[in-house]
C-alpha cells in the first residue's frame, strides 16, 4: 500500500478552508448583487441587453445541441425499450428525462460554457483595465452598474433556454422514433401526456432557475475577483466553467432528493 505524502492532509485541509472562505465570499458578494439590484431594475433597457448578450446568443448552441440530444434519447430509448416491447412509452420516457434532468443540467453547462465565460472575461477585463476602480472614484457602485444586470440577466435567461431545450430534444426524439423508427405518432405523444404531469415540469423549472442563480453568480464573482492580468482573467473564465459545471451536478442531486 502507498504511504501518503508527507503534509497531504494538511494541504487538504488548507484547500477545504480557502473553499470554505471562498464560498463565504460568494454568498456575501451574493448578498452586494441582490442589495444592488433596484438600481439594475430602474434600467430596463440594460437588462433587456443582457439577457440579449446571455440568452439570444446562446440559442444556436442550445437549439442545435438539443435536436442531437434528444435525437440520441430517440435511438437509446428505441432501443431499450424494443426489448421490453415497450415501443409506444418512447415519448413518456424522453419528456421525463429532458424535463426533469437532461434539459436544465446540459442547458446550464452549455450557459457555462458559452455567456458564463463571456460574463466573467467582461467584468474581468474592466477589472484588469481598471474601469472598475474608476467607477469607484466617481462614486458610481460597479456592482449596481456592472455586475447586478449580468447576473439578473442571466437568471432570466437560463430557464427560458432550459424550456427551449427541452422542446427542441422532444421534437429530435420524435423525429427519430416517429419518422426514422415507425413508433405510432399518437402514441408517442399521448403516453408523454399521460404520464408527465406537473409536478415533472415544475422540477425542471426550480432547477433551471436555481441552476441559473448559481451560473450567473459564480460568472460575475470571479470575473469581479480575478487578478487584473490577462493570465488572472484567462483562470476566472477557466474557473467559471469548472466551479459551474460541479456545482450544478452537485445541486441536481440535493434539489431531486429533496423534491422526491
Amino acid at each position: 500500500m502507498v504511504a501518503e505524502p508527507p503534509g497531504f492532509f494538511a494541504g487538504l485541509f488548507r484547500s477545504l478552508v480557502r473553499g470554505i472562505a471562498k464560498l463565504g465570499a460568494a454568498v456575501l458578494f451574493l448578498g452586494d448583487i441582490l442589495r444592488s439590484s433596484p438600481y439594475a431594475l430602474r434600467r430596463p433597457r440594460l437588462l433587456a441587453e443582457q439577457v440579449h448578450n446571455t440568452g439570444v446568443l446562446s440559442l444556436v448552441i442550445i437549439m442545435t445541441s438539443a435536436f442531437f440530444v434528444g435525437m440520441v434519447l430517440g435511438l437509446q430509448g428505441f432501443d431499450a425499450l424494443a426489448r421490453l416491447r415497450q415501443e409506444d412509452l418512447l415519448g413518456a420516457v424522453v419528456a421525463l428525462t429532458l424535463l426533469k434532468e437532461l434539459g436544465p443540467v446540459v442547458t446550464a453547462l452549455l450557459f457555462a460554457g458559452r455567456a458564463g465565460t463571456a460574463i466573467a472575461s467582461e467584468i474581468g477585463l474592466m477589472r484588469a483595465t481598471d474601469q472598475l476602480s474608476a467607477m469607484e472614484v466617481m462614486a458610481v457602485n460597479p456592482v449596481g452598474r456592472i455586475v447586478a444586470p449580468r447576473f439578473i440577466g442571466g437568471v432570466i435567461a437560463l430557464p427560458l433556454l432550459a424550456a427551449i431545450f427541452s422542446c427542441i430534444g422532444i421534437f429530435g426524439a420524435w423525429f427519430i422514433g416517429v419518422a426514422v423508427l415507425g413508433v405510432d405518432n399518437g402514441a408517442f405523444w399521448t403516453q408523454m401526456q399521460e404520464f408527465v404531469s406537473t409536478e415533472d415540469v415544475r422540477e425542471g423549472v426550480v432547477k433551471s432557475i436555481v441552476f441559473g442563480i448559481a451560473a450567473s453568480l459564480i460568472a460575475t464573482f470571479e470575473g469581479y475577483n480575478c487578478p487584473p492580468t490577462a493570465e488572472g482573467v484567462g483562470m476566472a473564465t477557466t474557473r467559471t466553467v469548472v466551479t459551474t459545471a460541479i456545482v450544478v451536478l452537485i445541486l441536481t442531486y440535493i434539489i431531486t432528493a429533496l423534491l422526491l
